[in-house]
């Protein structure tokens, strides 16, 4: 069983794209997919600024919707969502090519050798 809903499918590449929101909606998609995005981004605000660094948080719903940060340079930035012109996925992915479904594959893999070991000792010992 996959659960789909939180994972990324794995041919949706982020990393190099660049979302100019023109929509409150589409700037709010754009912000969901750059906190699931494992990887630094890029944010261009209004007044020129370029901010690039992984966006750890978000609250899109209140009368203020903002942003948080840890900005390259240390420290952490909240950030209006009204005050963002675009979102770049300017890092590396880290989790690229590194499904769920790969890692639910690796994980049944590693429990079975784990069973199999434990029956083999358990064979040498005696006890099956």
């Amino acid at each position: 069983m996959t659960d789909s809903k939180y994972h990324t499918p794995e041919h949706t590449k982020l990393e190099g794209r660049v979302f100019r929101p023109a929509t409150p909606a589409e700037l709010a998609e754009a912000v969901e997919l750059a906190f699931d995005y494992r990887g630094d981004v890029t944010l261009v605000l209004k007044s020129g600024e370029q901010i690039v660094g992984y966006l750890f948080n978000r609250e899109s719903t209140g009368p203020k919707p903002l942003l948080q940060m840890f900005p390259e340079l240390g420290g952490t930035r909240e950030v209006a969502y009204a005050d963002v012109v675009s979102i770049a996925f300017s890092g590396e992915d880290t989790a690229s090519g590194n499904s769920w479904e790969t890692w639910v594959a690796k994980k049944e893999s590693e429990r079975k050798a784990d069973a199999r070991r434990s029956e083999s000792e358990a064979r040498a010992r005696g006890h099956l």
